[in-house]
């Protein structure tokens, strides 16, 4: 999750609301990494997870990420949880609970049965990021 808060922390001193994402493969070998680039890329879906979804899919040569463990600092909106769903990862860990907008709170059976997910992981750390950010806009 370390590594997740790190992509987060540049995400955000370039603008971007700060989120980070990784896939690490059985034997903690870390396949994809990615954070938020929706204003870089002028696109909606170019959010921390499916950038990490696609650089894990492009490394393994194949679409599903079974056997591997997503790690990101905000807990997935359901765009991403759907994104995570079709690729049958096996776990998902956050940081920050989203109480807007995350799968939970809209869709907490969004995730395909199999995705067992852990909740809270420097969930102070990853809150205070995004607190700040945010309080950082507003001045």
């Amino acid at each position: 999750m370390a590594k997740a808060l790190d992509l987060a922390i540049q995400a955000g001193e370039a603008g971007e609301i700060p989120v980070g994402a990784i896939v690490v493969a059985s034997g903690s070998k870390i396949i994809g990494k990615g954070s938020n680039q929706t204003e870089q890329l002028n696109d909606v879906t170019a959010h921390a997870e499916i950038i990490a979804i696609t650089a894990a899919t492009q490394f393994l040569g194949a679409k599903y990420l079974k056997e591997c463990t997503l790690y990101v600092t905000l807990e997935p909106c359901v765009m991403c949880a759907g994104a995570l769903h079709w690729s049958q990862i096996d776990r998902i860990v956050f940081g920050a609970s989203d109480i807007k907008r995350g799968f939970s709170r809209v869709s907490p059976s969004i995730l395909h049965p199999k995705t067992s997910v852990v909740k809270g992981i420097l969930e102070t750390d990853c809150e205070m990021l995004l607190k700040n950010f945010f309080k950082g806009l507003r001045t």
